[in-house]
C-alpha cells in the first residue's frame, strides 16, 4: 500500500449518519397523509435543521484548523460550506418553528 492514507473521523460518520436519518425522517413526513402531518414536518425540519447547524459547527472547526495549518484554499472552501449549511440550518429551524405553531389548535 502506499504511504498516507486519509481515516475519515468519527465526527464526519456521525453528522453523515444524523443528515441522512433527519432527511429520510422528513421525506417519510412528507408522505404521511393524515392529522399527524404538521407535527411530523416540524419535527422533520428540527431534526434536519440541529443536524445542519451541527455540520456547521463541524466546518466552523474545520476551518479553525486548516487556517492555522496554512491550507488557506481548504479553509474558504470549508467557511463557504459552513455557512451554506448554517443558512439551511437557521432555515430549518424557522420553518420547524412556524410548524410548530401552526400545529397548535386555535384557543
Amino acid at each position: 500500500m502506499s504511504g498516507s492514507s486519509r481515516r475519515i473521523s468519527p465526527g464526519v460518520v456521525f453528522l453523515a449518519v444524523a443528515l441522512i436519518g433527519s432527511a429520510v425522517f422528513a421525506v417519510y413526513a412528507v408522505t404521511v397523509r393524515d392529522a399527524s402531518q404538521i407535527p411530523l414536518l416540524a419535527a422533520g425540519a428540527a431534526a434536519l435543521g440541529i443536524a445542519f447547524i451541527a455540520l456547521a459547527g463541524y466546518a466552523l472547526r474545520a476551518t479553525w484548523r486548516s487556517g492555522i495549518a496554512g491550507r488557506n484554499g481548504r479553509a474558504i472552501g470549508m467557511a463557504v460550506g459552513g455557512g451554506f449549511a448554517a443558512i439551511i440550518g437557521a432555515g430549518c429551524v424557522a420553518g420547524a418553528i412556524i410548524l410548530f405553531l401552526l400545529s397548535r389548535p386555535p384557543t
